[in-house]
């Protein structure tokens, strides 16, 4: 799909994504946000993962802008309404991380919450990272900013889309990582996927090109503690913890995750974060913003109004 074409498209999904569209001129590409809220609220940033784009916080902008917060939700290149160029380089999670650190850094927040969940971490905690100075607290979902202390294991639908060739047919050609892992293992709940929400995240890559993004994140997940990107996120974790070890931390973990198992809760962020307020939720898979939302949004405004 062209832009011109993406622009003629209906992206309120039946009223569930209201909000209007924001853009920023990156380097690589225009990228898409939206920005709600009062502007003197204060400011939560909202960063999301693979094969995902903004729409999977609908429900948390419309909560925190109505308690009186400033909500601000990116997508990335090549995901959601942002451009998708079919370059993989592009793709890079550090170049993600410096994309993101732009467009953030061109709104001049300040007392920022910053929540992240899967790649959006690495790629959010960047921005958090480098400017501590901008950053009130962190809200942590399952994710990691870490360098593995092992090898990773991986699930099998991930070992799948990173091999040559299988990995194209099934992300590029058959979708998979949406209609497979984000419908079905990646939730406990699918049936709160309707066909609205499901035609919302099949929408952004309706082409084999439009899904280069896609096919490049699990191929740069970290398969033990050496390599570009354990490197990268290592840097992140170092510069993360010195400027905002003191700082408020809320972390809420889905305990059926097939990608971040509790040991990632209980023996990387507990250990940086101790005094973190941390809840966990035991009927909820990767996605646990569709899982779980009912659960993690008021005691994210809990967290967030102290």
């Amino acid at each position: 799909m062209n832009r011109t074409a993406a622009a003629e498209r209906d992206w309120t999904f039946g009223g569930t994504w209201p909000y209007q569209p924001c853009w920023f001129d990156s380097e690589d590409g225009q990228m898409h946000y939206v920005d709600e809220g009062p502007r003197a609220g204060r400011p939560i940033v909202m960063v999301h993962g693979n094969p995902t784009w903004g729409y999977l916080y609908r429900r948390f902008i419309a909560a925190v802008t109505q308690a009186g917060y400033r909500a601000i939700v990116l997508d990335h290149l090549g995901f959601g309404r942002s451009d998708k160029p079919n370059d993989p380089n592009l793709y890079r999670i550090e170049r993600h991380g410096k994309r993101c650190e732009s467009l953030l850094e061109s709104l001049d927040l300040q007392e920022a919450t910053v929540l992240v969940q899967d790649w959006g971490g690495p790629i959010g905690l960047t921005w958090a990272a480098r400017h501590p100075e901008r950053i009130r607290s962190l809200a942590i979902l399952n994710t990691f900013a870490h360098r593995p202390p092992a090898k990773v294991a991986l699930p099998l639908p991930l070992q799948l889309f990173r091999l040559p060739i299988i990995g194209e047919v099934m992300v590029k050609g058959l979708h998979a990582f949406v209609r497979v892992f984000l419908f079905k293992a990646g939730v406990v709940h699918p049936q709160r996927l309707g066909d609205r929400e499901k035609a919302a995240y099949l929408a952004p890559h309706p082409t084999w090109a439009s899904r280069t993004s896609v096919l490049v994140f699990p191929r740069e997940i970290p398969s033990g503690p050496d390599g570009p990107v354990s490197d990268f996120v290592a840097q992140v974790h170092h510069q993360l913890i010195a400027g905002n070890a003191y700082k408020p931390v809320f972390i809420a973990w889905p305990m059926k995750d097939i990608a971040f198992g509790p040991e990632i809760l209980n023996n990387l962020w507990l250990q940086d974060f101790p005094d973190a307020e941390v809840m966990r939720i035991e009927e909820a898979g990767h996605y646990i913003q569709e899982d779980a939302h009912e659960q993690v949004i008021p005691r994210l405004l809990q967290f967030l109004s102290r």
